[in-house]
């Protein structure tokens, strides 16, 4: 009976197992919304270079004048450094336009496909709608 129930909970464990990694993380669709592409402009206040996303903040001044911070979800850091991003390839203080897909639910937050400094210089940071989830094409773009 003991070996019963002990092959029953191991049985358990191994369904089980795969089903919480695939709860734990959210797919694009789940937060943002493909339908509202954003293209936005302003000075990084603040970066986050970890796991499971980066996150960046940027300071958007609107027509009138009045400031809104917006939060934007880049991809997994481990996919952007091979990609060449460092904790500084977007730091406080710099001005930058961000492209992407706002949330869902209307808040401040996109999901982040690209950044375009003052140079020029393009770097991704997340994946393009169409390409499969994956990442890369168009990183680290040099327009002269």
């Amino acid at each position: 009976m003991r070996i019963i129930s002990f092959i029953a909970c191991g049985l358990l464990f191994v369904l089980l197992s795969p089903v919480t990694p695939v709860m734990a993380h959210h797919g694009f669709a789940v937060e943002f919304d493909q339908n509202k592409p954003i293209t936005l402009a302003g000075v990084v206040t603040k970066m986050e270079f970890m796991n499971p996303h980066i996150y960046f903040y940027v300071d958007v001044k609107s027509k009138d004048g009045k400031v809104t911070n917006w939060s934007f979800e880049g991809g997994p850091p481990n996919v952007l450094y091979r990609q060449g991003w460092r904790k500084d390839t977007v730091k406080p203080g710099d001005t930058v336009t961000v492209k992407g897909f706002r949330a869902k639910d209307g808040t401040n937050l996109a999901s982040c496909t690209s950044v375009t400094f003052p140079d020029g210089r393009e770097v991704s940071a997340g994946p393009k709608l169409g390409s499969s989830g994956g990442y890369g094409s168009g990183t680290n773009n040099s327009k002269k």
